[in-house]
């Protein structure tokens, strides 16, 4: 799988510290989560697609809900276009997390469900974004994330 690296700026992100642990305001649910360091790469993402690649917020779900063959699953973010088509599905893991093939596959499933054209994988480090063709059955590895225009 081809890798690619963002190289994030310094985004303004605003932390504290409650109950002796790190949290961080997450500006598409409006509230201050757990500062993880799964949730550190997704508030990365988030900012990214908002700042660079013109994803306005209100698009943005986080942690969506699908159900899956009968089981509860979550994604970790999706967003969608203008008309409420959802079009980029992002599963982010922890910098030590390795992005596997199983990584992608994880992701894969969850488009089974709510079949996207765009699925993004990264850690913080390594990033995978693919484009999915649903009609043929087939993706490409793209070299970057498509912008909200492009979607």
């Amino acid at each position: 799988m081809p890798a690619f690296q963002i190289n994030f700026p310094k985004y303004d992100l605003k932390f504290r510290v409650a109950d002796n642990r790190r949290e961080v305001w997450d500006i598409i649910r409006k509230k201050y989560v757990a500062l993880t360091p799964e949730e550190w790469v997704r508030q990365l993402i988030i900012h990214h697609l908002t700042t660079e690649k013109g994803y306005p917020a209100q698009l943005l779900a986080v942690e969506k809900g699908i159900n899956l063959n009968g089981t509860q699953k979550r994604c970790d973010l999706v967003a969608y276009n203008n008309t409420g088509a959802p079009q980029l599905i992002v599963e982010c893991k922890a910098p030590e997390v390795q992005l596997t093939d199983a990584v992608m596959e994880q992701t894969a499933r969850y488009n089974l469900v709510l079949k996207v054209p765009y699925l993004l994988v990264g850690n913080g480090h390594d990033f995978y974004c693919v484009a999915v063709d649903l009609a043929n059955s087939s993706y490409q590895f793209l070299p970057g994330i498509p912008s909200f225009l492009e979607l």
